[in-house]
């Protein structure tokens, strides 16, 4: 994957316009995800018994994921008939106005949780629209021999922002509630003036000889047709959807460890620590060979991680705070080169025409492992306690893993990230058509 400066990805400006772009929404994304749990949950302990409150962060995971479960159908079908630059546009500006309403709401003292269900609807539509077109965008920006390289830098961004975004919004929340909306309203402010630096990029060809619901069907029947991007999505879907752990840092920050608001920052940011350690990593070292497997034992290592977190509710109280940050660091690490290889074999294995309604299956994937894993791990501490629901949902993600590695040996097989012959595509994409 190393390749000469004179033809690297980042000397193309709307790449770079790209990836600055993306960086700043997902920092947005995330920070915005931990700062309404955490507003939802203090607002909720005011009233309700820590089971009650944490049932709250359920049901702000299932407001975020509904809207994308009902239309992801339709945003990956947008995504590959409409300009994708246009519908990140659109989208990012509604972002703005709803974390902008948000700052406003909270620094003027009439902030409440019905406000907050209803924003954290608001965003999940728009991610549903975003999400797809972002990704599908990136291969559409550089040449296709610099396409594996673009994929590479493009899912360690993502992936980056993903992990230290909460990070930020918990210390910007510590500093002040309304500051973390603020900036979140910033950084998606960033990410909507890169994309309109981005100039004309080509777009796929549009299919006007078949109904638009059967070109949306198209794009389930691609990935149930392709073993190797049916494993890679799904087996995210299933592992990180039962390891929540980062989902119920707001419990423990609050009532476990009883670190406060800037406690929660710590804890938040040690999955970027990780993430960051191996993405640089990966910027010198880029990973060349069993990918595949590498991804299942990460995915491992990442249930390892979740349950010695959980266990940090029985450490002494003078050196539990440290036991959970080194337990998220390498939480982080993990979740990286999952992502890392995740991403770059659902891009590289998928036709260009295809790409937006995969893209929107694998976004519904991973927000359902986010999202829809914060209501399952909310919902679960609220009846077992958080600490048997985080220590629980570590020993599911390895349980998986292992259960994957034997229904897809695909996946354990996959060599290396070197795109499949271009014949090949076209009649895995004429199968599933």
């Amino acid at each position: 994957m190393t390749i000469s400066q004179s033809s690297h990805p980042l000397r193309h400006a709307n790449f770079r316009a790209y990836l600055v772009g993306r960086v700043a929404a997902v920092l947005a994304q995330y920070s915005m995800m931990i700062v309404l749990g955490w507003q939802a949950y203090n607002i909720a302990r005011e009233t309700m018994t820590t089971s009650g409150a944490a049932a709250q962060l359920g049901l702000i995971g299932l407001a975020q994921f509904l809207p994308l479960f009902f239309l992801t159908p339709v945003t990956g079908w947008v995504a590959d008939h409409f300009d994708r630059r246009k519908i990140t546009r659109i989208t990012l500006s509604l972002l703005i106005v709803a974390s902008a309403l948000l700052a406003f709401a909270t620094y003027e003292g009439w902030v409440s949780l019905p406000l907050i269900f209803g924003i954290a609807v608001i965003v999940g539509i728009a991610r549903a629209f975003n999400g797809p077109a972002y990704s599908a965008l990136a291969p559409n920006l550089v040449p296709r021999e610099m396409l594996p390289n673009a994929i590479a830098i493009s899912s360690v961004a993502w992936q980056t922002g993903m992990i230290i975004g909460p990070a930020l919004g918990g210390y910007a929340y510590a500093f002040t509630p309304w500051g973390a909306y603020a900036m979140a309203a910033l950084l998606y402010g960033v990410g909507l003036s890169c994309m309109l630096l981005i100039g004309p990029v080509p777009q796929p060809p549009r299919d006007t000889s078949r109904h638009p619901i059967r070109q949306m069907i198209d794009g389930f029947a691609y990935v149930r047709g392709n073993r190797l991007v049916l494993a890679t999505i799904t087996l995210d879907l299933f592992a990180v959807l039962l390891a929540g752990a980062t989902a119920l840092l707001p419990v423990y920050a609050r009532d476990i460890l009883h670190v406060g608001s800037q406690g929660l920052g710590h804890l938040a940011a040690a999955p970027g620590i990780g993430a960051g350690l191996t993405a640089l990593w990966f910027s010198f070292r880029p990973m060349k060979s069993e990918v595949g497997m590498k991804m299942l034992v990460a995915v491992i290592i990442f249930g390892l991680a979740t349950i010695a977190f959980g266990l940090t509710a029985f450490a002494p109280r003078h050196y539990a705070m440290e036991l959970g940050i080194g337990a998220l660091i390498v939480l982080g690490c993990s979740d990286m080169v999952s992502v890392y290889v995740r991403q770059s074999l659902i891009q590289l294995h998928t036709p260009d025409a295809m790409r937006g309604r995969v893209s929107s299956l694998s976004q519904l994937t991973i927000s359902a492992s986010n999202e829809l894993g914060e209501a399952e791990s909310g919902f679960l501490a609220a009846l077992v306690g958080p600490i048997a629901a985080v220590i629980g949902g570590g020993i599911g993600a390895i349980v998986i893993t292992i259960i994957w590695a034997r229904l897809f040996p695909e996946l354990r097989l996959a060599r290396s990230f070197d795109p499949p012959d271009i014949g090949r595509a076209d009649v895995i994409e004429e199968k599933a058509l």
